[in-house]
């Protein structure tokens, strides 16, 4: 499933010893981590002016955030339903793709999230504090991908892909419906990487408490 935004824009409880399930605080901690990763990779690869972004501390790392409203509200409003899904254990992959004018894929950030709900015998602060240095390291990678990737044509724009359990979607669209929100269905052409497609691997973690990988599937042709 997917929904996307065309790249316009003007110019001018704390944990501790209470047996907090430990999922739903993963699912949290994604959750925001996920937002401030899709503004690092809007950034970074400049698909909006970095004017309209501003340098803030996330995870004890600078990381740059859009002030924009149009474009917050969107990303707040695709992540609402990621968070649905996540409560559920149902993500398996969340894209974010690049697109050029043409409407040809360029670049692919997957996060693979298929196994990253995972038992642990940590708890409170101490889990959250792990979680958090995992997630960490994510975002260092993000802020230098530039380097390993090749520049993109201008005008491009992003959408975010959502693979989840088909019996999870179906639930999410009833209830993005009433949200005034709904996602559709992918097409194959879209659900695939582009053809021949070189393959960036940003950042992997398999840890106890938490296994995901962040990759870019690059196309060879811009």
């Amino acid at each position: 499933f997917r929904s996307g935004m065309a790249a316009s824009v003007d110019k001018g409880d704390v944990l501790g010893s209470s047996g907090i399930d430990p999922g739903e605080v993963t699912a949290d901690v994604i959750h925001e981590f996920l937002e401030v990763a899709f503004h690092m990779i809007l950034y970074i690869r400049e698909i909006y002016p970095r004017a309209i972004f501003k340098r803030v501390q996330k995870y004890n790392v600078p990381v740059q955030m859009c002030v924009h409203p149009e474009l917050n509200e969107y990303i707040t409003s695709v992540l609402s339903s990621v968070r649905l899904l996540l409560d559920k254990k149902a993500i398996e992959k969340v894209v974010l793709t690049i697109t050029s004018k043409a409407n040809t894929v360029i670049e692919r950030f997957v996060f693979d999230m298929k196994d990253t709900f995972v038992s642990s015998g940590s708890s409170g602060d101490d889990y959250l504090l792990q979680l958090e240095t995992n997630l960490r390291s994510f975002l260092l990678k993000i802020s230098v991908c530039d380097a390993l990737l090749k520049p993109l044509p201008p005008d491009c724009s992003f959408a975010v892909l959502v693979y989840a359990k088909r019996p999870s979607m179906a639930s999410l669209h009833h209830e993005q419906l009433a949200m005034d929100f709904p996602w559709i269905e992918i097409d194959e052409q879209e659900e695939q990487a582009p053809v021949n497609a070189s393959i960036v691997s940003l950042k992997s973690v398999y840890s106890s408490i938490l296994k995901m990988q962040l990759y870019v599937e690059e196309n060879p042709s811009r």
